[in-house]
């Protein structure tokens, strides 16, 4: 059986959660999978552990790429292949240029880990949906547009979005969001949920079919993610960023979605009603909408020296800020699983985390939750973690023993079982 996979996602160099979920799951069923032949489909060449799916060598560089697009890559089987699918724009590679690849080399089934099906696809496709927040809570996301910003070729590619969609979306990243999401729980034979939560949402809010959706938790990567007890490696790493322990520690865009700014906002009442915490709150990620604000409260408040702002970090560096950390706190408005939060637990930091979405579904009792819409209630579980030391170990060994529910093998396994029940 011929599966291609969307692998651009997974190739970008600034990951996220969804992302990480796409560079790990092609990893793992190239390790599992010694029957199937895998086409990846990307923009650009892949580098690093996509170029090398044996040995997770980051510096790998791409292989060579003959004259029909295919690149040379390693894989443990010799059954995946790479094909660059090239396209002068930034816009709508998907739904043109792979859609043109499927109409002229088409697949037995396309698997596509990040929401978009092209709209020329095999009948067999599978479209993996991690949340629906851009319908929830459309306020905390980007409306940029999508395509030429100016002139007429701007106003032209708005009308054929328009006149396509029969009127009802406009050229922006919003409707992009929602018209693709739609399309593919029409379209594709079987849609992934990463959380009964997101299974849930999809039901209730597009009316989708229950019996079309199926559960598959996302893993995280527990090579990496782990106890460290090598204090002069954590105390290395944090040196490279500037970062001085005790510290609190946030991972994810510093935007509105993720309530970075309310974060601020609690971790300074905190700072303010109890003296003897003198904790710093170390945030990492890259800005995005709503950054602005982050910096403004900072500023007003006089805390730029509490508060460290290290912008995006490699993930080989990651498990060392998570392991120097006093608590972990994952304040997000809206979200559909949430790996940050299982890494936090696998370096056995305590968890403080919002009481909405998905958060408790996978958390459960290894995180003190909290209402994320109240930065008192934020800081007040903050402070009770930093100063009960029963507590915190409480939820640490509560956390170790959660992490065992989530692995990428078991996702991964799952994964394939579905694709080849198609």
């Amino acid at each position: 059986m011929l599966i291609g996979i969307d692998a651009s996602r997974a190739n970008r160099k600034f990951k996220s959660g969804t992302e990480w979920y796409s560079y790990h799951l092609i990893r793992e069923l190239a390790k599992i999978d010694s029957k199937n032949q895998y086409i990846l489909y990307t923009d650009k060449p892949l580098s690093g552990g996509l170029a090398d799916l044996i040995d997770e060598n980051h510096a790998a560089m791409p292989g060579k790429i003959n004259k029909y697009g295919f690149q040379e890559i390693k894989s443990p089987f010799n059954n995946f292949r790479v094909k660059i699918l090239k396209w002068p724009f930034v816009y709508l590679w998907t739904q043109i240029r792979l859609s043109y690849e499927m109409l002229v080399h088409g697949v037995d089934i396309l698997f596509v880990p990040a929401h978009t099906l092209p709209v020329i696809h095999p009948k067999k496709s599978i479209v993996t949906i991690h949340d629906i927040g851009f319908e929830r809570q459309a306020k905390l996301y980007s409306s940029d547009k999508i395509g030429p910003a100016t002139g007429l070729t701007s106003g032209a590619f708005n009308f054929s979005v328009k006149l396509f969609t029969w009127g009802r979306f406009r050229s922006n990243a919003l409707d992009y969001h929602s018209w693709s999401t739609k399309f593919a729980l029409k379209h594709a034979k079987a849609i992934i949920a990463v959380s009964e939560f997101t299974k849930r949402e999809l039901v209730e809010f597009y009316k989708a079919d229950p019996e079309k959706i199926r559960v598959i938790r996302n893993g995280f990567n527990s090579q990496l993610y782990h106890p460290i007890n090598d204090r002069g490696k954590i105390n290395q790493v944090l040196n490279k960023y500037d970062i001085k322990a005790p510290y609190i520690f946030y991972v994810g865009r510093l935007e509105k979605k993720k309530n970075t700014a309310r974060l601020v906002e609690a971790y300074i009442t905190m700072r303010q009603k109890y003296g003897g915490i003198k904790h710093k709150l170390v945030l990492v990620g890259e800005a995005d909408l709503g950054f602005d604000e982050i910096k403004y409260i900072i500023n007003e408040f006089n805390f730029d020296e509490n508060v460290i702002i290290t912008g995006w970090v490699p993930e080989a560096d990651m498990p060392y800020i998570y392991g120097g950390a006093s608590l972990f706190v994952f304040p997000s408005l809206y979200e559909g699983f949430g790996i940050p939060l299982l890494e936090a637990m696998a370096l056995s930091v305590p968890v403080a985390a919002s009481n909405i979405a998905s958060i408790p579904e996978i958390a459960k009792d290894s995180a003190l939750l909290f209402d994320p819409e109240d930065k008192y209630d934020m800081a007040e579980k903050m402070a009770k973690i930093l100063l009960d030391k029963q507590l915190a170990d409480k939820l640490i060994k509560s956390g170790l023993m959660r992490i065992k529910d989530f692995g990428l093998a078991k996702c991964a396994e799952e994964t394939l079982a579905l694709i080849e029940k198609m």
